[in-house]
């Protein structure tokens, strides 16, 4: 990482902030978060986004004996919460396990990735100067890909970027959090349930009815996840072959999904 005011004293992050504004955030409020110490030009994570391969991923770690036992004493603790987001999703809390599982090892890993700084720098990639930055850094690794695969990529990446940076400050701010201090994935992605933002106000939920949402609360956090899978098709008694397009859309991964799938049914064995 580099500070957000660099040696040279150029802002990697000024045209973000002065858009932030432009599209309506407080701007002391702007000026505050990007003051913080704790705010930096995330090059390592962010340089992960043009390097990772889900195929990579060892998901069939997930199916042995140590993680299935984990997760039904995971189910045991949790079972009031599991049996209610069932109840009222009608989505399988085997399932809503074997998420908990596989996104964050039953909630004990979360990420350790600032939020704010890796979407921060994403968004800030709009810019040739930052997107530069990010490039540079890649200069001697075997896996960068050609420049003008690097530049589509980070094309689609800094739009969506910056709707979840915006996504990101409107939760923070009605929930009364710091946003500089959130870890997530390498993506952005946060909570037990590691949502991206624009998740958070559709599907989160208040599962132990204080007044806020807590993806970092299992009782937030599993009928989050319910909510997500039920609105994109999950019913009692689904087909693996439709269950499979549903959990699709939580991770657009085949190996994710029947790594899902797998560890579900061992749950119910």
């Amino acid at each position: 990482m580099i500070p957000a005011y660099a040696a040279d004293s150029t802002d990697p992050f000024q045209s973000l902030k002065k858009r932030l504004v432009a599209d309506g955030f407080d701007s002391a409020r702007i000026q505050t978060i990007f003051s913080s110490p704790q705010v930096s030009f995330e090059i390592k994570g962010v340089s992960a986004y043009f390097r990772h391969n889900e195929a990579s991923l060892n998901y069939k770690q997930f199916s042995r004996t140590w993680a299935i036992d984990s997760a039904r004493d995971y189910m045991q603790t949790h079972r009031q919460a599991l049996n209610a987001a069932q109840h009222q999703y009608g989505v399988d809390k085997e399932v809503i396990t074997a998420i908990i599982l596989v996104e964050t090892r039953l909630g004990t890993y979360t990420g350790k990735r600032s939020v704010m700084n890796t979407l921060a720098t994403l968004s800030a990639m709009r810019d040739n100067a930052a997107r530069q930055i990010i490039w540079d850094s890649m200069a001697d690794d075997d896996r960068r890909m050609p420049r003008d695969e690097f530049d589509k990529k980070a094309d689609e990446k800094t739009g969506w970027a910056y709707r979840e940076l915006t996504a990101f400050l409107t939760y923070t701010e009605k929930e009364g959090m710091d946003p500089t201090t959130i870890k997530g994935s390498y993506a952005g992605a946060m909570g037990i349930s590691q949502f991206i933002p624009t998740n958070i106000p559709k599907f989160g939920k208040d599962g132990n009815n204080d007044g806020k949402i807590n993806l970092f609360d299992h009782a937030d956090a599993i009928p989050s996840i319910a909510a997500y899978l039920k609105n994109y098709g999950w019913k009692p008694g689904i087909s693996r072959d439709k269950a499979f397009k549903v959990v699709y859309h939580y991770n657009h991964s085949k190996y994710y999904v029947n790594a899902i799938l797998d560890v579900a049914e061992q749950l119910k064995g």
